[in-house]
């Protein structure tokens, strides 16, 4: 069996949060997240400069081994940002993950549910890996309600693992949240 690959989706619906394909209009968006002072705590630094945000989604456009979506609510207004990367064998990694503060408070769980239904049920992944800040403890603990197991530490970042086992088992309890199939729109 050949290993799952990461293919990027035009559209992606779930219950009340769409996923788009990241466009080089949504540069400044991901920049005023990426660098809000209340935000940018626990991810890595990112240039200010919109030249640079838009060059990297130049280059994001080209690139077939990852998937960088922007979150939108059904009026398609932008509320967010995850990625899919780092596809090891069965196992994907996600980040990138960040909500504006104008995002509902649901759109943590919905997200987080729908990159797991994306991976598995469309992409056919099996399992998760990802890192966080060690001082980012909020999402550290929904990672691990989630189902996540701690890999490794050091002092700035938390290796995570999560099963498929876990992941069904989290879709099922948090079912209210996304409680029917994705609706999904491939990139040819």
């Amino acid at each position: 069996m050949s290993s799952p690959r990461i293919a990027k989706a035009l559209r992606i619906q779930g219950r009340t949060l769409n996923f788009r394909d990241a466009r080089i209009e949504d540069a400044e968006f991901i920049l005023s997240l990426r660098n809000d002072p209340a935000k940018s705590r626990h991810i890595s630094a990112t240039s200010s400069e919109l030249s640079q945000q838009v060059a990297w989604l130049e280059r994001y456009a080209q690139n077939d081994s990852e998937a960088y979506f922007v979150m939108t609510d059904a009026a398609d207004n932008a509320l967010g940002t995850v990625r899919l990367y780092d596809a090891r064998g069965r196992s994907f990694c996600w980040g990138s993950w960040i909500l504006a503060p104008h995002a509902p408070a649901s759109a943590a769980i919905e997200s987080a549910l729908m990159v797991y239904a994306y991976a598995l049920d469309t992409l056919g992944f099996s399992s998760a890996h990802f890192t966080v800040n060690v001082d980012n403890e909020r999402v550290c603990a929904f990672h691990e309600r989630f189902g996540a197991e701690r890999i490794e530490q050091d002092v700035h970042e938390i290796s995570y693992g999560l099963s498929e086992a876990s992941i069904r088992a989290s879709m099922q309890r948090y079912a209210r949240y996304l409680p029917g199939p994705l609706v999904v729109e491939l990139k040819n």
